[in-house]
């Protein structure tokens, strides 16, 4: 679950996280927040390690205290061919707040479904980004076990 006021922008590789591709986003990023009055602030390594990449940032001094959303989840829930769908959830106090599907045509490389947020689109982005990059050169050192 990410903070959903952060807007990624570009992978953060060197964040120190030990399993990056577990992050909710399916790697560290970099970015700029966007909770109001703080809009374009570029969080420091720490504060992204802590906060912006996990959600529930209720020691970061940017993040609204009345009635903000704490945490976005994803999941893929379809990945063929030719689409990948993602689960999206909105979290507050721990509850869910809200959910949608977006839908991605690989073969127009574009969402067929919008969304009117533009900080969770573009968190969906990214992971996205981060399932494609992990499905187009699986490690089959990290796979389950298949034994019964």
């Amino acid at each position: 679950m990410a903070c959903p006021f952060f807007m990624p922008t570009s992978r953060f590789d060197d964040g120190g996280w030990i399993h990056p591709s577990r992050l909710p986003l399916g790697a560290g990023w970099k970015g700029h927040c966007c909770a109001p009055g703080h809009e374009g602030v570029e969080p420091e390594a720490d504060e992204l390690r802590e906060w912006c990449n996990m959600g529930y940032a209720s020691g970061c001094g940017r993040r609204p205290k009345e009635n903000s959303n704490d945490a976005v989840r994803f999941a893929v829930t379809r990945d063929s061919a030719s689409q990948v769908n993602i689960l999206y959830s909105i979290e507050t106090a721990h509850l869910p707040a809200g959910h949608g599907t977006l839908e991605y045509d690989l073969a127009g490389q574009r969402f067929t479904t919008s969304l009117a947020d533009a900080r969770i689109l573009k968190m969906a982005e990214c992971f996205l980004q981060s399932h494609l990059a992990r499905r187009a050169s699986p490690n089959p050192g990290n796979s389950p076990s298949t034994s019964s």
